[in-house]
């Protein structure tokens, strides 16, 4: 029409790169939370259903407490109000952190950027180490709280010595394509890094980027550590879901279908409510009295 021009070529870039930085975390947001429990209140973080209780000593049984470490974009109750009472019924000693905190975005957490969620990761260890008085913890993680947030603890903050055992719920280990939505931020010159300033903990798990290339230069693996990986082929979050899997010693990677055909628990479900999960987690912190799990713990 008459009276209406066209924007600019660099004005309409700039347009869509400030779609792309609200829409890609939005995304994220959707596919990542929505499907997480009610928020808990601030009072109800401390202590939490017989976990967080820094006064719990590890028992002759299971003498090594459990550390659990939150999702992009859960926090240490939402994402373990079934996992840690699992645990706590079973006798360990369970507590889980908070990591990754934007400054004015409550609850959502593990967007900051993962070497720094990694410091945070190597601080709460020595702080549940010196309370129980023990030399190792296991650690318990979901998505990216199972892959690249700790293996980067273990591979560049030397935590390899206090920690006995990585056991990863759909973990973001090689990085993911997002079901091909990561693939926008290449379409845009510039997308990549500006989407990075607002949610870097979503760009580092990103194919292609540069954290993945430094963590990944490294071997999967460190010795001492066992480690168990735990996807299932129906995750949408973590895509291909293959990229969950590690190479090296002491690795067990399993596929939740392949325990039970007929579960269909996704990325939330399989870090947050899925029973042959949670049955392949106590596997891996009590490997010597381990039963293989199958259909029927998706209701015991």
């Amino acid at each position: 029409m008459a009276g209406i021009r066209r924007l600019p070529r660099v004005r309409r870039l700039r347009r869509l790169l400030q779609v792309l930085a609200t829409l890609l975390p939005a995304l994220a947001l959707v596919l990542a939370a929505g499907a997480a429990a009610p928020a808990a209140t601030a009072g109800e973080r401390s202590v939490s259903r017989g976990w967080n209780d820094f006064s719990c000593k590890p028992s002759s049984a299971h003498p090594r407490p459990v550390v659990l470490i939150h999702g992009t974009l859960g926090n240490s109750v939402d994402n373990w109000l079934f996992l840690a009472p699992y645990l706590v019924n079973r006798g360990y000693c369970v507590f889980s952190l908070d990591y990754g905190q934007l400054p004015g975005v409550p609850l959502f957490n593990g967007l900051g950027p993962v070497e720094k969620s990694s410091a945070q990761l190597s601080a709460y260890v020595d702080k549940v180490r010196t309370a129980t008085g023990t030399a190792k913890v296991d650690l318990v993680g979901h998505s990216q709280g199972g892959g690249v947030m700790p293996r980067y603890y273990l591979n560049f903050l030397d935590g390899a010595g206090k920690v006995n055992s990585l056991t990863a719920l759909a973990p973001s280990n090689h990085g993911t394509t997002l079901s091909g939505l990561t693939k926008l931020m290449d379409k845009v010159p510039g997308a990549r890094q500006a989407i990075h300033g607002l949610t870097p903990g979503l760009t580092d798990q990103a194919v292609g980027s540069e954290f993945l290339k430094r963590l990944n230069s490294r071997p999967d693996t460190v010795p001492g550590v066992r480690y168990t990986v735990v996807a299932t082929k129906y995750d949408e979050v973590v895509t291909p879901y293959q990229t969950s899997y590690l190479s090296g010693p002491n690795v067990r990677n399993i596929l939740l279908q392949e325990r039970c055909s007929i579960d269909l628990s996704e990325h939330v479900a399989t870090g947050m409510i899925d029973r042959v999960a949670f049955k392949e987690v106590a596997n891996a912190l009590d490997p010597a009295h381990a039963t293989p799990a199958t259909c029927a713990d998706m209701v015991s």
